[in-house]
């Protein structure tokens, strides 16, 4: 689809309400928050902000655009919103608050849940932001040791693992690092407890691309050919588009194994009070970067069973959510 006739669907169809509103908000009565890829994980963004008094057909709209998750049109979902305008972005993942960042230097953007908002280029620091952008960061570089731990906790006998990502998305350059250093396969020179840590987990890691659909086909086909023991799924908004989240506790409620990362309800949380704290007038150069530390595991026990696999008690101890 071309980048205008996108622009031109998306505005048409996804920002009825809003638009309608446009003399009313331009007094001041009404709020617009502009939302890339919607979904139920922004329940609690919803909720903190109805706790702060802004009401969704009172004082507040929401203009919902869907993407696939490619550039091309999180770009122009992100250049619609800066053109309507709203008052504020709310982007979930680096990809998004990149798009809408490119898109404007002056319309303020809660960023959630990012992996390392310094590199992505979204900050100057943490504590001081200091330009239009702000939000939360998930774990951190952590997460991808903790995930392969908890792999090899629940299936001792996996040695090798398939690690799944999208060269076309920069912010996964970092977790890719990460991952190498976890992984004895790619021989990083590590010191001390770090590296007898890493080396004790003894699984050795294939990173196989993919950007299109065709591309994470062959990844599943060459996962099978390689006869990995796990195949890990890197976020990015492309993947979820495609496969249900997977990366997230969605994609475990769909019929995936296990999920591991940041708990998303918290780090929605968080931003809904950013926003609120914009919407009355702060600005987010003065709003440092929040880390949420919260993880979430979840394991569905009915996909274990159909593979013939036991997860073992301790791992399902240590869920905070086990689908039976």
């Amino acid at each position: 689809m071309r980048r205008r006739e996108f622009i031109q669907g998306i505005a048409g169809s996804a920002t009825v309400w809003p638009l309608a509103a446009l003399a009313q908000s331009a007094t001041g009565r009404i709020r617009r928050i502009g939302i890339i890829d919607d979904s139920p994980s922004w329940d609690p963004f919803r909720q903190q902000l109805r706790e702060l008094h802004y009401v969704e057909g009172q004082n507040l709209a929401y203009v919902n655009l869907r993407t696939d998750g490619s550039s091309g049109q999180l770009d122009a979902a992100a250049a619609v919103l800066a053109q309507l305008p709203v008052n504020v972005i709310a982007a979930f993942g680096t990809p998004r608050a990149k798009a809408a960042q490119r898109a404007t230097k002056t319309i303020p953007i809660v960023a959630i849940s990012i992996s390392d908002p310094i590199t992505a280029g979204l900050v100057t620091s943490l504590a001081h932001p200091g330009g239009n952008v702000t939000g939360n960061t998930i774990l951190g570089p952590e997460v991808v040791t903790k995930k392969l731990q908890i792999l090899k906790d629940a299936f001792p006998g996996a040695t090798r693992v398939a690690y799944l990502w999208n060269p076309d998305n920069p912010a996964t350059a970092e977790i890719l690092e990460d991952l190498r250093k976890a992984a004895p396969l790619f021989h990083i020179t590590l010191i001390g407890e770090a590296r007898q840590a890493q080396a004790m987990l003894g699984i050795k890691t294939t990173v196989l691309e993919a950007t299109t659909r065709r591309e994470i086909d062959a990844a599943f086909a060459k996962s099978i050919e390689l006869k990995v023991g796990a195949l890990i799924i890197g976020a990015d908004p492309y993947f979820d588009s495609q496969l249900d989240k997977f990366a997230l506790r969605g994609f475990v409620a769909s019929g995936g194994l296990m999920s591991y990362g940041a708990d998303l309800a918290d780090a929605y949380h968080l931003a809904g009070i950013y926003t609120g704290r914009i919407l009355k007038g702060e600005k987010p150069a003065d709003l440092p970067v929040q880390q949420s530390t919260k993880g979430e595991l979840a394991v569905n026990l009915q996909t274990a069973k159909a593979l013939g696999l036991t997860v073992p008690q301790s791992v399902l101890a240590a869920a905070d959510e086990v689908i039976e």
